[in-house]
């Protein structure tokens, strides 16, 4: 019994090692436009959702380790594609008004920012006031009166 335990051990370990050699993509491709908005607004975005949704991302440490580092390269690559704060002076007015209710929409519901980041980065966690910057300048700012 003790020697198949071993053996599990053993194998657990190799596969673990074997698995760090998987490339998994940490880029931070260069910024080609990015957010303007106002220097509030900025400060929460920066805060708390820059590291998914631009070209700033910073990785850390447990990015570096599979297969975590798959998640988080997964999580930076679908938050890019979503919204990316690094293009925004791209898109055109109405692009702009859409995705900042659809940001608005999304912390509102509790799902922005993912509660696996607001665990492992207790500074991106939104306050109310936070909350409410958002709100009015997606809402306000954007026209969408909703």
């Amino acid at each position: 019994m003790r020697r198949k335990i071993l053996i599990l051990v053993g194998a657990l370990v190799v596969i673990l090692i074997a698995i760090q050699l998987v490339p998994v993509d940490r880029t931070n491709p260069p910024v080609i436009a990015d957010f303007d908005g106002p220097a509030q607004v900025r400060a929460v975005i920066k805060t708390s959702c820059y590291d998914c949704h631009s070209h700033e991302t910073t990785w850390p440490l447990y990015s570096r380790v599979a297969p975590v580092s798959w998640l988080v390269a997964h999580d930076v690559e679908e938050g890019r594609s979503h919204l990316n704060f690094s293009q925004w002076g791209t898109y055109d007015a109405k692009r702009q008004a859409t995705l900042a209710e659809d940001m608005w929409e999304e912390v509102e519901g509790g799902e922005m920012p993912l509660l696996m980041y607001r665990l492992a980065h207790p500074e991106a966690r939104l306050s109310e006031a936070a909350k409410a910057t958002l709100r009015d300048w997606s809402l306000s700012s954007h026209g969408s009166g909703s």
